[in-house]
C-alpha cells in the first residue's frame, strides 16, 4: 500500500523485495557508523516486523521509501513510538535511514517534511520528536532543515555513559 508521496518520493509498506537492500543498508559500517553496532540480517529480519506490527498497532510507522522515477528502494523515513525515561514517554519520533547510495540528494529533508505533514494532517500527531548522538551532524542538520526545535541534549539511557555515542540531541516540532 502506498500512503503518500512528495515529489520524489513514494512512502509505502515494506515488501519482500526491500529485505536484501535494507540488510546490506544495516550491515554498512559508515551507514551505522552513529549506532552501537551493524545489524545482522536476523536483527534487521526482526526490525522489519516490529515495523510492521507497529503500524498494525499504532497506525503509523517507518515506512519504506522509493525513489518514484526508478521505483528502487533506498530505506525507511518516517515515525516511531520511543520511550527514553525523559519525563514525557512516549514519544513519537521521526527518523530516517538511508542507504549510502542515496545520500547527498536531499531524500531525507524532503521524506521528512512530507512525513511531517502527513503526520499533522492525516494522523493528527501534535508534538514530534527526533534524536541522535549529538557527533551525527548530518541527522542534526536534516531536524534543522525541517524546522525542529532543539530541546536539550542528554545522556541516552541505553548506552553507557563513558561511551562516544551516550551524548544525544533531542528536537521536537509542535503541528502548526
Amino acid at each position: 500500500m502506498i500512503y503518500f508521496e512528495s515529489e520524489r518520493l513514494v512512502f509505502r509498506d515494506w515488501e519482500e523485495g526491500d529485505l536484501p537492500a535494507f540488510r546490506q543498508t544495516n550491515a554498512d559500517p559508515e551507514v551505522m557508523e552513529y549506532f552501537l553496532n551493524p545489524l545482522t540480517t536476523e536483527q534487521t529480519d526482526a526490525f522489519v516486523e516490529r515495523m510492521k506490527a507497529e503500524f498494525l498497532d499504532k497506525g503509523y510507522g517507518l515506512y519504506a521509501v522509493a525513489v518514484k522515477e526508478t521505483g528502487a528502494f533506498i530505506g525507511f523515513i518516517g515515525f516511531h513510538e520511543a520511550s527514553l525515561g525523559l519525563g514525557f514517554d512516549p514519544l513519537v519520533e521521526i527518523g530516517w535511514r538511508l542507504k549510502k547510495e542515496a545520500w547527498g540528494n536531499g531524500y531525507a529533508t524532503e521524506g521528512a517534511k512530507r512525513c511531517l505533514d502527513y503526520g499533522f494532517e492525516k494522523l493528527g500527531l501534535s508534538d514530534v520528536y527526533s534524536f541522535t548522538a549529538v557527533v551525527n551532524t548530518r541527522s542534526e542538520q536534516v531536524m534543522q532543515k525541517i524546522v525542529m526545535e532543539k530541546v536539550r541534549t542528554f545522556a541516552h539511557p541505553r548506552i553507557a555513559s563513558d561511551h562516544w555515542l551516550c551524548e544525544h540531541v533531542l528536537y521536537r516540532i509542535t503541528r502548526p
